[in-house]
C-alpha cells in the first residue's frame, strides 16, 4: 500500500485506487492519477495505492470487481471510475472539476 498523503484532515480530496500489481493498466492508472492530482489538486489531496494482491480484504469491504478501480471518498457523492484513467475529461468530471477549455489545456 502505497500512500501520498498530506497532513491528517488537510486533505480536501481522498481517492483510494485499486490497482493488481504492476500491471500496464495498473501502471498507467497511477501515473495518470498522480498528474492529474499534482495538475488540479496540488497541496489538497490524499491517494491511497491499494494492491489488490497484498491487500485483498480491503478490496472485498469495498466490493472491487474490476481494476484499477479509483475510489473518491470525499468530497461527497462518493464516485468510482474503473480503468486507466486516461481520459482525463471524464476523471476530472468524476472528482467534481472542470476539464480546463481553451488553448492553455494542458494534457497529463
Amino acid at each position: 500500500m502505497e500512500s501520498e498523503e498530506q497532513p491528517e484532515g488537510a486533505a480536501d480530496y481522498v481517492l483510494h485506487l485499486y490497482i493488481t500489481g504492476a500491471t500496464p493498466n495498473s501502471t498507467r492508472a497511477v501515473r495518470n492519477i498522480k498528474a492529474i492530482c499534482e495538475q488540479h489538486l496540488k497541496n489538497r489531496y490524499e491517494l491511497l495505492i491499494i494492491d489488490i494482491y497484498q491487500q485483498p480484504e480491503l478490496a472485498k469491504q469495498e466490493q472491487i470487481v474490476a481494476a484499477p478501480t479509483l475510489i473518491k471518498k470525499t468530497p461527497l457523492p462518493a464516485r468510482r471510475l474503473i480503468g486507466d484513467l486516461s481520459e482525463h475529461d471524464k476523471v476530472l468530471l468524476a472528482l467534481g472539476l472542470s476539464p480546463p477549455q481553451g488553448p492553455d489545456r494542458v494534457r497529463p
